[in-house]
């Protein structure tokens, strides 16, 4: 057994060091200058002889951003029929056939068109990293997965294409473009991100101060957390590792997605290894349970797998006695649950257990973390 796990860990050596570089710019909204940032440092690597090409860049038509394509080798797009429309796709196959030292794919969060070898494009970058080429990439702070609800709550929009936070946790560099409030105002009155006729419209909702003042502060934190990330997993190798969090779901869809995001945010920050368990009590039966609950707990489960987690499912008649067997088995130091409102503490709290689970957790020194 030993012999195995020695094997398997020099093969996993050998994976990362094949493994492409990966670089991400994260920005609190369009606009701020991802994409020219990324265009510039091509045209440096092309001056230095690095075999350096664009698989696909989205300029969105602003002026200075699209006159840097001049002079930069791009990997032609894919071009397919979808709905009755011609529309272009980066052309994973053909960058892996090509083989560039680096290629620049924009757009982190795209949602490939239907018949695409992967739903996501970050899963396309995946598979580039995987062959040895390096990336670079750019992603606005509103895509990312475990930072959904937050966005929701300063802009009132509610983003569709997200990246799971384990995407950037693979980035070997983070680098923020930050702009003041006003100086990205300024370039949209300017005309130098959207068209001058929906300036106004822009104006009165996403590109109001009060919500690009919170955007920002959500994106300087975030690569703030990275770089704390990287300096405590390889300068000072300081971080808690025995950190281990359980995250106690219910078939509930959207208290659950609450629960699992913002485990992965703890998670996250103490750099450790973590689970979602989902207890499914007789109640909760495969034909007790409606298509549309069934389909949302799938869907919350894959997410949770996306952002880093190990899914538990396990059917119990006693959530509490289950959430206590796991937690001794995991060695989990903190477990957590939603507000009383959320359906799985209702059911903890409505057995006899839930003093004898406060009890047992807390003699393990194990935390109840309660999020709300």
């Amino acid at each position: 057994m030993e012999k195995e796990q020695s094997a398997a860990y020099f093969l996993e050596l050998i994976r990362q060091s094949r493994r492409g570089k990966f670089k991400i710019y994260i920005g609190m909204s369009a606009g701020v200058g991802k994409t020219y940032r990324m265009l510039q440092e091509a045209h440096s690597l092309l001056k230095n002889n690095v075999n350096v090409k664009i698989g696909f860049v989205e300029t969105h038509k602003r002026v200075e951003t699209h006159a840097l394509l001049e002079g930069l080798p791009m990997i032609p797009h894919r071009k397919l029929f979808y709905k009755g429309k011609e529309l272009e796709e980066m052309d994973l196959q053909a960058i892996l056939n090509l083989r560039p030292e680096v290629v620049l794919v924009d757009e982190l969060a795209h949602t490939n068109i239907e018949g695409s070898k992967n739903e996501k494009r970050w899963q396309d970058v995946m598979d580039i990293l995987n062959a040895g080429i390096n990336v670079i990439s750019a992603l606005n702070i509103q895509h990312i997965e475990s930072l959904n609800e937050e966005v929701k709550r300063i802009t009132g929009i509610e983003v569709t294409e997200r990246v799971p936070d384990l995407v950037l946790q693979q980035a070997d560099e983070v680098v923020n473009i930050d702009l003041t409030a006003d100086e990205l105002i300024t370039r949209l009155k300017e005309g130098k991100i959207y068209d001058l006729r929906k300036v106004e419209t822009a104006l009165n909702n996403f590109f109001q101060a009060n919500k690009i003042l919170q955007l920002r502060e959500l994106s300087l934190k975030e690569v703030a957390h990275q770089v704390e990330r990287k300096v405590d997993t390889e300068v000072t190798n300081s971080k808690l590792k025995h950190e281990r969090f359980l995250a106690c779901i219910s078939s509930n869809a959207d208290t659950s997605k609450t629960v699992i995001r913002k485990t992965a945010r703890l998670a996250s920050h103490y750099d450790s290894k973590w689970f979602v368990l989902y207890v499914q009590t007789p109640s909760e039966s495969g034909d007790k349970i409606n298509l549309a609950t069934q389909r949302h707990l799938i869907n919350n489960l894959k997410m949770a797998t996306e952002l880093g987690a190990e899914v538990i499912r396990v059917q119990s008649e006693s959530v509490a006695r289950t959430i206590v067997s796991i937690a001794e088995k995991q060695q989990i130091t903190t477990v957590c649950i939603g507000k009383p409102h959320f359906n799985l503490l209702r059911i903890i709290l409505a057995t006899n257990l839930f003093n004898q689970l406060l009890k047992k957790l807390s003699s393990s020194d194990i935390d109840i973390v309660i999020l709300s």
